[in-house]
């Protein structure tokens, strides 16, 4: 009797590993699908923020660039976006640098979580741009970025630095500035 207890368990274990085994690519993915959507969010933030600020004229024409620095997961989701829209009329093009000195003339410059620390380096590169400059990172706002992305109450937000962005000679809607968390 002893042994088909054991039997019995041994097979309930044999089934529970399986069990785990078989669902386990789902909660990978899963949490995964949590990872990019974030990342999906924040490539549609940046897509609407296109419609409600205004370049100046010379910024008008050519592709719309979109510039990362560093490694973040908004970029593939911006080279998704960048197949099948355009940022008024304008054909999106985005541009991977993989170091400060790389960054050249864009509409906006995403600096990752990694580059952060390069926040001051990356603003001095695009002093003479009309480059919008967007973050991830608490507080970053303060320190140069025009917008910065956080999470408040479990939702994904942004901040909003007017004078960094009017600074480089772009307007922003009435619009954006009441969806943004503003600061100085």
């Amino acid at each position: 009797m002893k042994i088909r207890h054991v039997g019995s368990v041994q097979r309930t274990f044999k089934y529970l590993i399986l069990l785990l085994i078989c669902i386990s690519p789902f909660v990978e993915g899963h949490a995964q699908g949590q990872f990019n959507t974030t990342a999906r969010i924040q490539a549609m933030f940046v897509y609407n923020f296109t419609k409600y600020i205004e370049w100046p004229s010379d910024y008008k024409q050519g592709n719309f660039v979109i510039g990362v620095i560093g490694i973040s997961p908004v970029l593939s989701e911006l080279e998704k976006m960048a197949k099948t829209k355009k940022a008024v009329n304008q054909p999106i093009e985005v541009k991977r640098f993989s170091k400060v000195s790389e960054i050249e003339k864009c509409h906006m410059l995403i600096v990752s979580n990694n580059n952060a620390g390069n926040l001051s380096a990356c603003l001095d590169k695009v002093r003479n741009y009309s480059t919008l400059v967007i973050t991830e990172r608490e507080g970053l706002a303060r320190q140069g970025s025009g917008i910065n992305f956080i999470i408040k109450d479990s939702k994904q937000k942004f901040e909003l630095n007017k004078n960094n962005v009017t600074k480089k000679d772009l307007k922003v809607s009435k619009s954006l500035e009441s969806l943004a968390i503003l600061v100085n």
